[in-house]
């Protein structure tokens, strides 16, 4: 395995790490159930993030072959994508969702 991609993931895992503090750090000030649990989520889903890119290249740093036959290689590993897609999904729309007004009592009537 490379040293940059060994390198790379290192660093992509220890910002997964750090955003994992960064965020339970954070009050949460609504006692929503429903905010709780997109916050949850959107946790989840941004560190898994990092860990998903960490993992990427240390997926393709264990791809030994150089030139056209990395990209042949690389190919396979095409499902990796939904992996990625995944946890970015999940932070927008959690992240919409929370940006969204509550539930409340409706101010109006």
């Amino acid at each position: 395995m490379n040293v940059v991609e060994w390198g790379a993931a290192a660093v992509l895992a220890l910002l997964g790490l750090r955003s994992l503090v960064h965020w339970l750090r954070r009050p949460l000030t609504s006692d929503d159930r429903r905010d709780r649990a997109l916050f949850a989520l959107f946790v989840v889903s941004r560190v898994g993030l990092w860990f998903a890119l960490a993992g990427l290249f240390l997926l393709y740093g264990t791809i030994h072959t150089q030139g056209r036959a990395f990209v042949d290689d690389a190919a396979e590993l095409r499902w990796y994508f939904f992996v990625l897609a995944t946890p970015a999904v999940g932070q927008f729309l959690t992240g919409f969702l929370l940006g969204r007004p509550g539930r409340g009592p409706d101010p109006h009537g």
